[in-house]
């Protein structure tokens, strides 16, 4: 019977297991058939049971399935989407409220989702994925349409024209395309290797840009706070916002406190919006949070709430122009200008030589002969000079200029990539070449952001076994951590002692040291009390609050927790050791001061709590005002925090300060631990003491005059204490003082300063979105090594790019002042325009890539930095440049003039030994070009397979030309 009953039921469990690839009405049919021939079954199952005399008779005479047709059945993506899109509370008081839209959407507002593979599928099938349409990227065929609209490809392709149609005249079909089709084959060749790179680059920005744009947000799941991927959440999902957090989706708020939202990328609206559960409980997707903390409920998301809409219109346009590449596309246009005018008097030249008989044919005759001379050859000859004063045009212009800017910044942001920098602007990267100061955050940039309590002091003492500590000292201890965090614990299973932490750095480090040190239980701490009021941390206060009702005694109290010295301002009495309150006098108070100095002198960062009780006729003046108690507090204990330097950052620092790169701290620790971890990292020296100009504090710094702040901004090095505003002044005067200015930072407050700034480098695993948002470079792992080596890749551009313009420009200078002077003497030119083209483009586009992908090396680091102001073309580069480009043209010029003479042969051979030796000169100039300064230019040369790759490709090619 038992195997009847086995054989059934998973035939019952075959049917039951609906195909995925159903339509919705064919789903439904299939679990209707499904529910009746499952019931005809245990119908027929239930009566061979009370035939069978064995098995006991009580059972019931149905069976209840529950089939589940619809799953969200009690609400609709229409009504969540006008609920938060039209703010419309009516709506949502309808639906139950907040609690009523999570019931509907089977959502724990504690707990979560449960998270599990198919709810999470199930909810992306009814209410859609967090993804958006995204515009099709840009397709090749764009490209090659840009490419075509450049002025010179379209002067170029008139000449190829005029030479085919008039090469085919008078040679006819056979002979007569050599001349025309060869340009064409070049022009095309120009256009696919410039719409390539373009066509590359735009896919690389799309890559990047998906990189950046999956954020990493923290959900509750299954009772557990956990971080997915922004495109993985679905509606229903709990979602933890903070200070400087996108808000991922449109939702409605749950629980939190003072939570301000920017709605300025929505509205448009530069004031903050206040939202909570009474009168404005709605979060739209894109919006930043601005303060305050919060849990959301998701309920929509993608292409169902305004922000998705909104950017799957807009597609991110990266034909952006680096300030490099628009120094060149003058540079370029300048040349061309040269070269058209240069181009115009060769014209008249030869025009005025041509029509006052001064040429001859190939027989000796002479060309021009008055009226005698056909009307068919007046034309063919004139066809040919302008040929030839096209020729010169086209060598002039170095096209090749804005595609090795490309190339070689394309190059170094896929290498950067390698080296945990995300580059978002690509000017970006050039412009770190030429840095001359940068400053940069403390914590997390130059210290390992792993954060530990090592020291404890109540009272005047320093405590090393918490059992020591008195029970009433305990309770509020614990009471100041557990209340007053955004932090989180949880706790794997119950009664288990695995624990782990959420929160900031310094959040986890105090909540892990209560809990495992002085046994907190977060959860029981808050079900004794209700919280009435809290006021976030922020880096203006560096402290933060929160008012609470003990649901014991009825009684009210503050509590504060924040930078040591200023919780202590705020207090007129402590506790001491032993739990008895003392008053705190001037004595007492510069007792404490030492005690913070003296923690902070070892590095180690102080954090203070202070509590208060206070009545509850205060505490009503206080809530019309919102704020907390700030005065007359008593001081309940400090901790100092260890939070250790990174392993190599020493070594960074020293190479940028080697590189004559300012290195600045800029920290919102007190002066003692900003001095102490400046001296490990190398930024001060240790005998560069306290009153020393080098060190300042923020409020100082902001006191200055403006003519004092000019004065003093180049030598400080350290300034502790500051604000995001102080940090916002001191780019602006280094900017002033013509300093590039280089800015790390992470936090939102830190937008401001990062906009400012030449370069903006924001961190990616600390940083908010806000901060990526103003940032030009993303580094990866937070490191300030990493910051380094960004600089020694924008020194790698810069010099790049000035390889290439030197090499560039010989071939410009050298085919210019030949075919010029061969012109205007013999009346003929010795490179034509299918030469030069071809050497227009292996120099262009194979140049570029030779010298475009040289790895940076160590000397970068050895010079100064180029600043705001220094030339493109240095006096070296001339040097360099008109030594290779006059020698060039000594040697053309004697083979032109004496060419036959000294090699004894005939002109056809002469013009292809010019050709050869001008091919051949380049070549070799490419090596003179991998080194602008130095003698050696072989050097590392076995490092660079691609340029050795193209020399011999060059030469190959070359060899292929000539010959066939």
């Amino acid at each position: 019977m038992s195997s009847i009953l086995h054989v059934n039921l998973n035939c019952i469990e075959s049917i039951l297991d609906v195909p995925t690839t159903l339509s919705k009405p064919s789903k439904r049919w299939h679990l209707a058939f499904a529910t009746i021939y499952c019931a005809r079954v245990l119908h027929s199952l239930l009566n061979e049971k009370k035939n069978s005399s064995k098995l006991p008779v009580a059972t019931p005479s149905f069976v209840v399935l529950n089939v589940k047709p619809d799953a969200f059945s009690s609400i609709d993506q229409t009504t969540l989407t006008e609920i938060v899109k039209e703010k419309n509370l009516k709506l949502l008081l309808e639906s139950g409220g907040v609690e009523g839209v999570a019931d509907a959407l089977e959502t724990d507002i504690k707990n979560g989702i449960s998270g599990a593979v198919d709810d999470v599928a199930l909810r992306q099938e009814a209410f859609g994925s967090n993804t958006y349409k995204r515009p099709p990227p840009k397709s090749l065929f764009h490209f090659v349409v840009e490419a075509f609209k450049d002025l010179t490809i379209l002067i170029l392709l008139f000449c190829a024209a005029l030479s085919l149609g008039f090469g085919i005249k008078e040679h006819g079909l056979k002979e007569g395309w050599y001349d025309g089709g060869s340009i064409f084959v070049a022009v095309i060749l120009v256009i696919s290797v410039s719409a390539v790179s373009n066509f590359r680059q735009n896919r690389q920005f799309e890559k990047l840009s998906k990189v950046s744009n999956n954020i990493k947000i923290d959900v509750f799941r299954n009772g557990r706070r956990q971080q997915i991927s922004i495109f993985e959440i679905v509606v229903g999902d709990v979602v933890s916002l903070k200070i400087g957090d996108q808000v991922p989706a449109d939702g409605l708020f749950l629980d939190g406190h003072s939570l301000q939202v920017d709605e300025s990328s929505m509205t448009g609206e530069s004031d903050h919006v206040e939202v909570n559960s009474s009168h404005n409980p709605f979060l739209f997707s894109g919006t930043k949070v601005a303060d305050g903390y919060a849990q959301m409920l998701v309920t929509s998301v993608g292409m169902n709430t305004t922000w998705g809409q909104m950017m799957s219109t807009i597609s991110r346009d990266t034909n952006e122009q680096t300030p490099l590449q628009a120094r060149l596309n003058k540079l370029t246009s300048s040349i061309g200008k040269a070269g058209l005018a240069v181009a115009f008097l060769v014209l008249v030249v030869l025009l005025v030589r041509y029509f006052t008989g001064n040429t001859e044919d190939e027989n000796g005759n002479q060309e021009f002969n008055g009226s005698k001379t056909k009307a068919d050859d007046i034309v063919n000859a004139v066809v040919e000079i302008i040929a030839t004063a096209v020729t010169i045009v086209v060598v002039a212009i170095p096209e090749g200029l804005p595609l090795a800017v490309t190339l070689t910044l394309a190059y170094s942001m896929k290498r950067m990539m390698a080296d945990q920098a995300m580059v978002r602007k690509l000017s970006a990267c050039e412009t770190m070449g030429s840095a001359t100061t940068i400053c940069t955050d403390k914590t997390g940039t130059l210290t390992m952001n792993q954060m530990k309590v090592t020291k404890i002091w109540l009272g005047q003492e320093p405590i090393e076994v918490s059992s020591s500590i008195s029970e009433n000292l305990l309770n509020l201890i614990q009471q100041g951590v557990a209340l007053n965090t955004t932090g989180s614990v949880y706790r794997a299973t119950s009664g288990s002692y695995k624990f782990e932490f959420f929160g900031s750095p310094t959040e986890k480090a105090i909540l892990s040291w209560a809990v495992l040190e002085l046994d907190m239980d977060m959860e029981i701490l808050k079900q004794n009390c209700t919280i009435l009021h809290v006021e976030a941390f922020n880096s203006e206060k560096k402290r933060s609050g929160v008012s609470i009702r003990s649901k014991a005694d009825n009684t009210i109290h503050v509590h504060w927790k924040g930078a040591a010295e200023m919780i202590l301002a705020m207090c007129s009495s402590y506790y001491d050791a032993s739990g008895s309150m003392k008053d705190l006098d001037d004595c007492e108070r510069k007792t404490f001061e030492q005690i913070i100095q003296g923690m902070a002198a070892s590095s180690l960062r102080c954090i203070a709590f202070a509590h208060k009780q206070i009545l509850e006729e205060e505490h009503e003046i206080r809530e019309a005002t919102q704020k907390l108690k700030e005065d007359g507090l008593a001081f309940v204990g400090l901790v100092g925090i260890k939070d250790p330097c990174r392993p190599g950052v020493r070594k960074a620092v020293e190479d940028c300060q080697h590189a004559g790169v300012n290195v600045k701290m800029i920290t919102g620790d007190n002066v003692f631990t900003a001095r102490a971890i400046a001296t490990e990292c190398g930024i001060l020296r240790p005998d560069q003491g306290i009153n020393n100009e080098a060190v300042v504090e923020g409020e100082v710094f902001r006191n200055y005059t403006p003519e004092e702040r000019m004065e003093k901004v180049d030598k400080i090095r350290v300034m502790a204490r500051s604000s995001p505003f102080d940090k916002l002044l001191m780019v602006q005067c280094l900017k002033q003082n013509g300093h590039v200015v280089a800015v790390t930072g992470d936090g939102t407050n830190d937008a401001p300063a990062l906009k400012e700034a030449d370069i903006g480098l924001s961190m990616g695993i600390q940083g908010t979105e806000v901060a990526k948002e103003s940032s030009d470079i993303i580094i990866l792992d937070d490191n300030f090594a990493s910051v380094a080596t960004v600089l020694r890749w924008g020194r790698c551009v810069y010099n790049n790019i000035q390889k290439f313009i030197q090499f560039q420009l010989t071939v410009n200078v050298a085919a210019l002042v030949i075919n010029f002077v061969a012109a205007v003497s013999a009346g003929e030119v010795p490179l034509t325009a299918v030469q030069l083209l071809w050497v227009n483009l292996i120099m262009d586009t194979l140049g570029a890539l030779a010298l475009a992908t040289e790895q940076p090396t160590n000397e970068l680091m050895d010079r100064p930095p180029v600043g705001r102001t220094g030339p493109l073309i240095t006096n070296i580069m001339w040097r360099n440049l008109l030594a290779q480009a006059l020698y060039q043209i000594a040697v053309l010029l004697t083979l032109q003039f004496k060419g036959e003479s000294i090699f004894g042969v005939s002109e056809k051979v002469k013009d292809t030994l010019i050709f050869n030796t001008f091919v051949l000169c380049q070549v070799f100039n490419e090596f003179n070009a991998r080194r602008l300064e130095k003698k050696n230019v072989f050097e590392g040369i076995h490092k660079n397979k691609l340029f050795l790759g193209i020399i011999g490709i060059t030469i190959i090619l070359q060899v292929v030309m000539v010959e066939f």
